[in-house]
This record gives C-alpha cells, sequence and structure tokens, in this order.
C-alpha cells in the first residue's frame, strides 16, 4: 500500500473514532450521576437491617454459614474456588436471578451459573447492552432507550439526528473496550417513580416509559456502570470487566416500543463472550451461516425469492415446488399410516357459513372481549372451527374414538395421554427423517385464560404425564400457553446448533365446548360426553420448514427430498437420444431427472451438476448405449466424482427408487 493510501485510511479511521457532538443537554450525565450518588448515599445512612446468621444452601444440598445483608453469592463462590468465582456470570437465590454482589437477605437456595447457562447467558448479554449503551451515549451524544438481550446477543436503540453507519462499528468497539478494561461495577438502586422522572428528565423516551409502565407511588431499580445510569430490572455481572470479547454486529432502524406511530429510532446489535476464543469461534460459525442462508441457496438453486412487494412471502419457483410437494406428500402419507382421514380445509367460504351460523360468530365475539395490557386478542379464521363443523355434521359414538384428521389433531374420550404419546413418537419419527434433534417444553396456563381452573390443572397434569412417559427431558414456561389449552412447545436444533421452534402439540377443551360437540358415551347415566382437540403441527409452517430445512442441509439435499436427483450427460451429441429416453423413464417413475444436452464438455458437464447440486450423474456414451447400461458417479464423494459403476439401467433405476423411498439422509451406491 503506498504511504499516501495509508496516511488516508489513518486519518479516516481517526474521524470514525471521534465522538459527535452531544445532542442532549451537557449537564445530562452529571445530572443522573449527581442524584444517583446522593439517593445511593441517603439509602445507605438510613439502612436499618438487622445482620443475623443466616445459611445458604448449594443445589448438591452443601450449607455455608452466612451473615443477612453482608454475605453475598460472590463470597460464597469465591470461597469456594476461584476458578469458581472467575467463571460465574450470575446468581439465583431461591429460583430468582439475583446479581453476585448483592447481599442475601435470608437463609436461602444458592445456585452459580455460567455462561453455558442459558439464563447467564442473557444477564451476560444484557450486561453487554449496557456498554454498548455507555458506548453510543459517548460517541453520538444521543438518548438513549432501550438495550436487552436477545436470543443471539443484544441491541441498543436511540433517538437522534443522523443515523448510524458501518463506518461507526470501529469507534463504538473501541469504546465499548476501553469501558470493559476500566471494570465499570455494576450497582443497583431502588428508586421511587418521582425521583427516576426526575433522574431522567432530560431523556423524552425514559419519561415515557416510566410514566406509562411504572405506577404510581412504587418504586424500581437502575444500575449503573461508570457514567451510564439505566433504568433497568437487572440482575447484572460484577462488572464490565467481565466481558472479554465484544463486537458490533449490525445496525437498522426502529420505532420507540415497537410502534410505527412513534418516532423512528437507530438500533445497534452485538454479541459478546467471555473470552476471545468463544468470539472467535463465532466469526467462523457467522461465516458457515452466511454460506447457508436460505434466500442465498434459494437465488443460486433458483428454488424460491423474495420481493419487496411481499417480504414475509416465498415465491416458489418450479424447483423449490418440488421439495414443497415432497414434503406435503410426506406428511399426507405418514398421516395415512397412522389412520388419519384427509379432510378439505375451510376456505374464505366457509368462513362466512360459520358465520351465519351463529356459533362462529359467537366465539369471535367472545373472543373480542379478551383484552391484556391493552392488547385485543381477536381469533383469525383457521381450520380448527371448520373440523368441529366437520365433527358435528352428525351425531358421533364412543365407539368412533379417536377421530383423526389430517392437518387437524385428535378428538378422544380417555385415551388422551396415550394419544399424547402417539403425537411425541410422531415428532421422534418425523424429526428423525430430517436429522434434527429437538427439546420440549411445558407451556402452562396464561393469565389471559378461558374455561375452568379445574379443567387447565387436569390438561396440565396430563401433558406432564405424556412428557414424562416420552423419556424426553423438558421443561416447564409457565404462563406461556394458548389462551384455550396448554400446549408442548418443540424447539429443534439444526446443522449449526441453532435453535427454530416449528411444532407444536397444543391441548383445547374450549373449541368444543364453543361448538357444543359431543358424543355418545358408553355411560348410560351420562348419555353424552365433550370431547378434547389436540392441535398437532408436526411440520408447522411448510415455507419456514423449507427455510430452515435450506440451511441445515447447506443446500446438498438428501436424495428424497432433492429437486434435481439426477443429471443424465451424455458424452457427445450421437447419444442425446439415449439420455433423453432414460430421462423420460426416470420421470415416470417419480424421479426428478434432467439431461445435459448442451456442447459443453464432459468433465464441464460434470462439474456443473456437482455445482448445481444434483445427487448423481449418470454418464452415457457408446459402450452404455449398445449394452443398455449406464456409468453413475455419486456427486456427493470425492471418489465418485471421479469414476462411476457401470450398471444395467433398469437395476438404477431400481436403486434410485428405493433409495428415494428409504428417506435416508446419507447416499452411497449400494447396488
Amino acid at each position: 500500500m503506498s504511504e499516501k493510501k495509508q496516511k488516508k485510511g489513518k486519518k479516516e479511521e481517526a474521524a470514525n473514532t471521534e465522538s459527535y457532538p452531544l445532542e442532549v443537554p451537557n449537564d445530562y450525565v452529571q445530572h443522573r450521576i449527581d442524584l444517583f450518588d446522593k439517593l445511593k448515599r441517603e439509602q445507605e445512612e438510613n439502612n436499618t437491617n438487622e445482620k443475623l446468621p443466616i445459611k445458604v444452601t448449594l443445589p448438591d444440598g452443601k450449607e455455608f454459614d452466612a451473615v443477612s445483608f453482608e454475605t453475598t453469592p460472590m463470597d460464597i463462590a469465591k470461597g469456594i474456588a476461584k476458578s469458581l468465582a472467575e467463571r460465574t456470570i450470575i446468581a439465583k437465590v431461591d429460583g430468582i436471578l439475583y446479581d453476585l454482589l448483592r447481599p442475601f437477605e435470608n437463609s436461602c437456595k444458592l445456585e452459580l451459573l455460567d455462561f453455558e447457562n442459558d439464563e447467564a447467558k442473557k444477564v451476560f448479554w444484557h450486561s453487554s447492552a449496557h456498554i454498548l449503551g455507555e458506548a453510543c451515549e459517548r460517541h453520538y451524544g444521543c438518548h438513549l432507550c432501550i438495550g436487552p438481550p436477545i436470543d443471539d446477543g443484544f441491541y441498543y436503540e436511540m433517538g437522534m439526528e443522523r443515523s448510524v453507519s458501518q463506518a461507526d462499528y470501529a469507534a463504538l468497539e473501541n469504546l465499548s473496550k476501553k469501558i470493559v478494561t476500566e471494570k465499570q461495577k455494576f450497582e443497583r438502586l431502588v428508586m421511587k417513580k418521582e425521583d427516576l422522572l426526575e433522574m431522567f428528565k432530560h431523556n423524552r423516551f425514559k419519561v415515557q416509559l416510566i410514566t406509562e409502565k411504572i405506577p404510581d407511588g412504587t418504586s424500581t431499580t437502575v444500575y449503573r456502570c461508570g457514567p451510564l445510569i439505566d433504568l433497568c430490572y437487572g440482575p447484572h455481572v460484577t462488572d464490565t470487566g467481565k466481558i472479554k470479547a465484544m463486537m458490533v454486529t449490525k445496525n437498522s432502524s426502529s420505532y420507540f416500543l415497537g410502534d410505527a406511530k412513534n418516532e423512528s429510532l437507530q438500533r445497534v446489535y452485538g454479541i459478546s463472550f467471555p473470552d476471545q476464543k468463544q468470539l472467535k469461534a463465532y466469526k467462523v460459525f457467522m461465516e458457515e451461516a452466511a454460506k447457508r442462508d436460505h434466500r442465498k441457496i434459494g437465488q443460486e438453486q433458483e428454488l424460491f425469492f423474495f420481493h419487496e412487494f411481499s417480504t414475509g412471502s416465498a415465491f416458489f419457483l418450479p424447483h423449490g415446488t418440488r421439495i414443497y410437494n415432497t414434503l406435503i406428500e410426506m406428511q399426507r402419507d405418514e398421516y395415512r399410516k397412522r389412520g388419519f382421514s384427509e379432510v378439505i380445509s375451510p376456505n374464505m367460504y366457509s368462513v362466512k357459513l360459520w358465520e351465519k351460523s351463529g356459533h362462529w360468530a359467537n366465539y369471535q365475539e367472545d373472543m373480542f372481549k379478551l383484552e391484556v395490557e391493552k392488547e385485543t386478542y381477536s381469533l383469525k379464521p383457521m381450520n380448527c372451527p371448520g373440523h368441529c363443523l366437520i365433527f358435528k355434521h352428525r351425531e358421533r359414538s364412543y365407539r368412533e374414538l379417536p377421530i383423526r384428521m389430517a392437518d387437524f389433531g385428535v378428538l378422544h374420550r380417555n385415551e388422551l395421554a396415550e394419544e399424547m404419546t402417539g403425537c411425541i413418537n410422531f415428532l421422534e419419527h418425523i424429526y428423525g427423517i430430517f436429522g434434527f434433534e429437538f427439546t420440549l417444553k411445558l407451556s402452562t396456563r396464561p393469565d389471559n385464560y378461558l374455561g375452568e381452573l379445574e379443567t387447565w390443572h387436569k390438561a396440565e397434569e396430563m401433558l406432564s404425564e405424556a412428557l414424562n412417559k416420552s423419556g424426553h427431558p423438558w421443561t416447564v414456561d409457565p404462563g406461556d400457553g394458548a389462551f384455550y389449552g396448554p400446549k408442548i412447545d418443540i424447539t429443534l436444533s439444526d446443522a449449526l446448533k441453532r435453535k427454530h421452534q416449528c411444532a407444536t402439540i397444543q391441548l383445547d377443551f374450549q373449541l368444543p365446548q364453543r361448538f357444543e360437540l359431543q358424543y355418545q358415551s358408553s355411560n348410560p347415566s351420562e348419555p353424552f360426553e365433550r370431547p378434547v382437540m389436540i392441535h398437532r403441527a408436526i411440520l408447522g409452517s411448510v415455507e419456514r420448514l423449507i427455510a430452515v430445512l435450506t440451511e441445515h442441509t447447506g443446500g446438498k439435499w438428501p436424495f428424497w427430498l432433492s429437486p434435481r436427483q439426477i443429471q443424465i450427460v451424455p458424452v457427445a451429441a450421437p447419444y442425446f437420444d439415449y439420455a433423453k429416453k432414460l430421462r423420460d423413464l426416470m420421470i415416470e417413475n417419480k424421479l426428478y431427472a434432467d439431461a445435459d444436452l448442451s456442447d459443453a464438455t464432459l468433465p464441464k458437464k460434470i462439474r456443473n451438476a456437482e455445482i448445481q447440486q444434483y445427487n448423481f450423474c449418470v454418464v452415457v456414451g457408446e459402450e452404455e448405449m449398445n449394452s443398455n447400461t449406464v456409468n453413475v458417479r455419486d456427486l456427493r464423494t470425492a471418489e465418485g466424482k471421479g469414476k462411476g459403476e457401470v450398471k444395467d439401467y433398469k437395476k438404477v433405476i431400481e436403486f434410485f427408487k428405493k433409495l428415494k423411498e428409504s428417506k435416508a439422509r446419507e447416499q452411497q451406491l449400494d447396488f
């Protein structure tokens, strides 16, 4: 590089690391600090908490003597081992996340969590968001809004006149590194609402949050690190020095509180880790993820594309439609094997009929009455009410139960635990085909639930029993169930260990009740009983699953799902007719076969087939044509690309058919 270019680069770098003039009053930061120090001093002076002997119990049952309002979780960690104290991110006291430097108040149970724990990871990223917020405030002189952790890192958003650009990343990262080296302590302070309004009076976003979200006469917490004081529930790491590796990943625009009617904001995203090795591994991971991006592969393989006119919809091209149809057919076949009846999904005309019948209108009306935090929950037209009408169109007997309808679920009487076990077994089978690992979570009764409390308890007990029988570990997500019933949420892990929620199994006692469904029971004293509905979505959104599969496979589709299974390559023009004959035979046998009839050389044709992600290449020339054979090459192996196996074409077609039917994830030439 020339000396002139080096000087220019240094000037640009210097310009990018310079802070911008403050867009908020110059005394704002000092005003916050002064009020924080004043209130903290007053609270410490007025502290009358009596220090008493208490017991702290670890998960293994070991007890430690401690003193209330003096001993901290960090003291316990240091007493066990210095290495434990160094790697611990956050404490959990009686099941609640708790600052490591916050003294215990009573005898309690203590857990010490490191970065491998998901909850600790969120705390780590939340603390990193505060570091990023401080860097943004110092760099831009902006009004900070909120900075939460997310599934893969964190962000901070701010209000200011200018826009964030990638040229700012280096400056923000340099400031963040400086904040880390300063080992700024995270300090917690409980504040009254009126004091909060005074502290943040220069920041209109914070004032609105305090005014709308914090009830009058109550208190909440703020956390300070260095000059930054932020409205925050916490908890946080001990100090900024815990964040050993951090980088800015992207930026975008947003709206305050996610409402397009509000002011437009700037959002900066980041990621952080306890050491540089993990950050380096993350960068490698991101490079691999970029290669597997479904939008990139979708365009390269001409599977699907997206357009700004309909950003949430995929436009499927012919080869992508092959994948879509294969998944639908696979699901249909599996449902048939399990005794499901196929039904036509209700269309909008059917919805109008439901509305006229009165049932649907009444159900909708009730849904519109559900309000939680000023948000109205409404039910959009979906298949399940239509299935209720299918069930109800004639009298039903207990002898017919359980009734299974494809893409619907199950209606039954007393075999619920067995049916739920069947649902999980079905899930294992389907996800096993794709090679997905998965975790299970029971989502229980939300605040805005419908129906009787006793019914909910019964349903949750049944789901817990089914989960225990499954043999899979599972967790509970309190309050995250649907308003009509509890559910089992299934989160799958792809080849890069990223998590996706596609499947769900939901119990529903409400729709059968709303539609007055009943069947003749075997009990003479109770001639009619109410069925229970199970909503089951194994594949979930097929479009979304295709995106997940695209990235999971990296575009190297297993043979049964591949939109390009076989490329037939004639070595010269005299063998084009033989190639076309083979292609047509394979298509007749429901195989996706093409013939390369271009003027390219043989090596070029084989290379093109490999680039286009064909699974197999079938080469034909004079010898093959005269003997009704083909030369088969496995394009997924280095050995197969260089040579092939010569076999009778009928045997080869049978081999391809069996390979497709097997739904094997791996392929190999085995005649």
